[in-house]
């Protein structure tokens, strides 16, 4: 009989796929994608001192002031990608890997990353 894998189990299977891969540094963290029903989550990892340098998420105060009430799942994962943007440049980096913890590269994920490079990172 066949196992069958659930969704969940085959996005964990890639996102350890890709851990072995690419690793962050103080100069180039890793930009780390989080998304849930609700919500998205970024932050900022130098894994070589298992630090997170900087984060953000819809949760945050400023966020909810800078949108009002529109702007949508996507419109929201944009202006996340902006903010984690913002904050990385005030702690003077400009290059970042990007994980996308094994979410397809498509909507609020490929939204968050579009919106990060339009304020300046490189990834």
């Amino acid at each position: 009989m066949l196992n069958k894998t659930s969704r969940k189990e085959q996005r964990e299977r890639r996102r350890i796929r890709v851990r072995k891969k690419i690793t962050g540094t103080r100069e180039c963290p890793r930009l780390n994608v989080f998304r849930s029903a609700r919500h998205i989550y970024a932050q900022l990892v130098d894994d070589e001192r298992g630090v997170t340098l900087c984060a953000a998420s819809t949760l945050l105060p400023e966020l909810k002031e800078r949108l009002g009430d529109g702007g949508g799942k996507i419109g929201v994962a944009r202006a996340v990608g902006e903010m984690i943007a913002e904050k990385a440049k005030s702690l003077g980096i400009e290059r970042v890997v990007f994980d996308r913890a094994g979410y397809l590269y498509h909507g609020r994920v490929k939204a968050l990353a579009e919106g990060a490079r339009a304020k300046g990172l490189e990834f």
